[in-house]
C-alpha cells in the first residue's frame, strides 16, 4: 500500500452529489461506517483512478454512509482529495493514525474547539511530534549504524521520482505533523534491532508500499478507527455497523478494529493477515476490488443498500 498519490480528477456527476451529514441517514438502515485506505485500495495504485468505486460512493453517499480515509498521507495531500472524492462531510485518519481531522458535523460541542482553516476542520494529534521523531532516528541510525534515508532528507525531485507526485504534491506529502516515512537500505538483522530501539523511545515501525513509517505506539490506523467509532456512537446513539478495506501491511490494525473486514488485492507480496472472523480476500485489485469488497458484505444482505439507484456511470 502506498499512500503517496496524486488526486485524479471528479466525475462532475459525483461532484454535485449532496453531502449527507451525520444525522440523516434512512431510520430504518442499521447505522453503518466505511473506513478506507486510499492508494492501493479505494484509489489505483498506479494511476490514482477511482471511477471503478464511484458508484459505490454515490450509493453510500444517497444513503448518509460516512466513508473515512485512513491513510499514510498528510493532512496537507488531504485537502485536495477529499474534495475530488466528495468526502469532505466526513473526519479522515492521516500519518497512519496519528492525525484524526473531524468536520463540523461529528464535533462535540463541550470536547472540540472550533476548527479552524477552509474547511473547518479540527484536528487531533494522538501521537508524538514529528520533531522527536526525527531527533530519534538521527541517533539510533549513528548508535546501530543503520542505513535509511528519511523523507524529510529527499530533495522534492527525489520525492516526486519515487511516488509520481507532482510538485505541489510532492511538498504536501513532506508537511509531517507526527511521523516520518524513510527508505530502508539495511538487511532484516538490523531492521529488527532498529524497531527494538524505537519501542524503547515509544516509537513503532510500519510497513507501507514504498515506505516504512515511524509514529508513536499509540497512533496507528486501528486506534483512530476505534476512536472514531466510539465518537459515531456518541453522536448517533447507538454503535455502527463498520467495514474496513485496505490492502497493505500498515492496514491490518484498522481491519482488525471493524465488524467486517476486506483485504483488497495488492500490487505487491507483502503479507496482510488480519484477526477478524468477517474477513473477505477480493479477486480484483484497487478501486475495482473496492466496490468488490463493499458489495460481498453489503450488497446483498440488506435489500434497501443492494436496491439504491446507481447515481451515476463513470467513464475512465
Amino acid at each position: 500500500m502506498n499512500e503517496h498519490s496524486r488526486t485524479t480528477q471528479t466525475p462532475p456527476m459525483l461532484a454535485s452529489l449532496p453531502l449527507q451529514p451525520l444525522g440523516s441517514p434512512d431510520p430504518a438502515l442499521t447505522p453503518r461506517l466505511v473506513v478506507t485506505d486510499l492508494d492501493g485500495s479505494l484509489l489505483d495504485h498506479h494511476s490514482y483512478d477511482f471511477s471503478p468505486a464511484a458508484p459505490w460512493l454515490a450509493r453510500l453517499n444517497q444513503l448518509g454512509v460516512p466513508v473515512i480515509p485512513v491513510t499514510s498521507k498528510t493532512r496537507a495531500e488531504l485537502v485536495t482529495l477529499r474534495e475530488s472524492l466528495g468526502l469532505t462531510a466526513t473526519p479522515f485518519v492521516a500519518e497512519n493514525g496519528a492525525v484524526i481531522g473531524l468536520p463540523p458535523g461529528w464535533c462535540h460541542a463541550r470536547l472540540d474547539r472550533p476548527g479552524s482553516g477552509r474547511d473547518g476542520v479540527v484536528v487531533k494529534h494522538t501521537g508524538v511530534d514529528v520533531g522527536f521523531i526525527r531527533a530519534r532516528l538521527n541517533v539510533w541510525r549513528t548508535r546501530l549504524g543503520v542505513r535509511f534515508t528519511r523523507m524529510s532528507e529527499l530533495d522534492i525531485t527525489e520525492v516526486m521520482s519515487l511516488t509520481g507526485l507532482d510538485e505541489t504534491r510532492a511538498r504536501a506529502a513532506r508537511q509531517r505533523e507526527g511521523s516520518e516515512p524513510l527508505i530502508w537500505q539495511d538487511d532484516d538483522t538490523a531492521l529488527k534491532n532498529f524497531r527494538l530501539a524505537l519501542e524503547g523511545d515509544g516509537l513503532m515501525l510500519t510497513q507501507g508500499g514504498r515506505f516504512w513509517h515511524v509514529m508513536g505506539n499509540a497512533s496507528d490506523k486501528g486506534s483512530a478507527v476505534d476512536w472514531l467509532i466510539k465518537r459515531f456512537t456518541a453522536l448517533r446513539g447507538r454503535p455502527p455497523l463498520s467495514l474496513g478495506l485496505g490492502d497493505g501491511p500498515n492496514d491490518v490494525s484498522m481491519l482488525e478494529a471493524v465488524d467486517q473486514a476486506v483485504v483488497i488485492k495488492g500490487c505487491h507480496e507483502l503479507a496482510v493477515t488480519p484477526s477478524n472472523e468477517a474477513l473477505y480476500r477480493t479477486r480484483a485489485a484497487g478501486p475495482a476490488g473496492w466496490a468488490e469488497g463493499v458489495a460481498h458484505w453489503w450488497g446483498r444482505d440488506d435489500r434497501r443498500l443492494a436496491a439504491a439507484p446507481v447515481l451515476l456511470a463513470v467513464t475512465a
